[in-house]
């Protein structure tokens, strides 16, 4: 018995078996995978979300794998982090020539039979350079120089997304450079600062940017009953999903909001929603055990990085799936105003699983030299430009 728990704790709590792999952390996705597959099968007819997403996830868990065997020091390289940083802006322009247009916004790249969105790679793009960019000046972050220098870089994507239109994942980007500036050590003064930037921002998005859908989805979260048979439909049918469920869910495939169509997008935005009706409280307290599993073992990875560039890393990775998480559950209890977020893991979509993948597979690619180099690296970081 004591041998097993001592192995246990060595592959699944410690996660050591001689690779980078911390097998807790992947082996917590599995349940996620699982949830957003059960929720979308149809058990009458055709299951083209259902085989189109186990192709994505197939091709996904591989791409962590074969990430997680590679040296990511390169990374540190400041061209190889604004290399990366300017073909994903550059994905998002050609948005503007050879976008596919899907529910109004024109946020995919389409080859074939498979579309990427390019907004989910940028996000990762971004976390890698403002991952870089701090580690080098984690000692001169209060100098506001630098928090507008990185405000600028995540501004560039910031705007390619949000002109798609794509709010969601505009909001997005600012909340990981928000939450990165953070994580850095910025100074009250320069947050409030920022704050007041911020509502400057807000105001001026409303008045000049926003489109009136956009609008009318926040004045739909102010005043939930204004238009329940129009722009306010989505959120309402959702609120009947979480509500329906109650402690034990329906059963799954029982889902009736989901099942007879009443609540759309139920495989991607509203997965949460589904799931909810059918598993009940005890579901969503198995998906928020998984998803507390995950990142955890992120930020203790991220906490032991070589130097300042993998901390910094992992904890935008935390960051990034923290954000996804609390803004498509919000969402979908009518919390947050919609933006089309999707669950991690759970919503259907090969770009964000994939990305969400190969972000993690990085982060294991960092953890495999992780142990050994932390403390003499992470003191080199301090001793100025190369």
């Amino acid at each position: 018995m004591a041998s097993f728990l001592s192995r246990f704790n060595h592959y699944f709590v410690r996660g050591e078996s001689g690779s980078g792999i911390d097998w807790l952390l992947f082996v917590s996705t599995l349940p996620l995978l699982g949830a957003g597959l059960v929720t979308m099968y149809a058990f009458t007819g055709t299951n083209q979300f259902f085989v189109h997403q186990m192709i994505w996830i197939s091709v996904s868990i591989v791409a962590f794998f074969v990430l997680s065997a590679v040296d990511f020091r390169f990374l540190r390289a400041t061209w190889v982090s604004v290399t990366l940083f300017s073909l994903s802006c550059l994905a998002l322009l050609a948005l503007f020539v050879v976008g596919k247009v899907s529910h109004g916004a024109g946020s995919w790249l389409s080859f074939g039979a498979f579309s990427l969105e390019p907004a989910d790679p940028a996000k990762l793009m971004l976390i890698i350079l403002l991952a870089k960019y701090f580690s080098r000046r984690h000692i001169e972050i209060r100098n506001v120089r630098h928090i507008l220098v990185s405000g600028f870089y995540a501004f560039v994507v910031f705007a390619l997304i949000l002109v798609q239109p794509d709010l969601g994942s505009a909001l997005i980007v600012l909340l990981i450079w928000v939450g990165m500036i953070l994580v850095s050590g910025v100074s009250k003064k320069h947050l409030l600062i920022m704050t007041a930037i911020g509502l400057v921002a807000c105001a001026g998005l409303w008045l000049f940017v926003l489109k009136d859908y956009q609008k009318a989805r926040i004045v739909n979260f102010v005043h939930p009953l204004a238009d329940v048979q129009g722009t306010g439909y989505n959120a309402y049918q959702s609120t009947i999903a979480v509500g329906s469920g109650g402690f034990l869910g329906k059963g799954v495939g029982y889902g009736t909001q989901s099942r007879l169509k009443f609540l759309p997008e139920y495989q991607t935005d509203f997965v949460f929603a589904a799931f909810t009706e059918e598993w009940g409280f005890v579901g969503v307290l198995f998906l928020f055990f998984f998803f507390s599993i995950l990142i955890w073992r992120i930020i203790r990875t991220a906490m032991s990085g070589a130097t300042n560039f993998e901390i910094l890393y992992g904890a935008g990775v935390a960051i990034y799936f923290i954000v996804h998480i609390l803004i498509n559950v919000g969402m979908n209890m009518r919390l947050l105003p919609v933006t089309g977020t999707p669950l991690p893991f759970a919503s259907y979509g090969g770009s964000h699983i994939f990305t969400e993948f190969v972000a993690l597979g990085i982060l294991m690619g960092m953890r495999r030299y992780s142990r050994a180099a932390h403390k003499d690296a992470t003191k080199n970081e301090f001793v100025g430009p190369r």
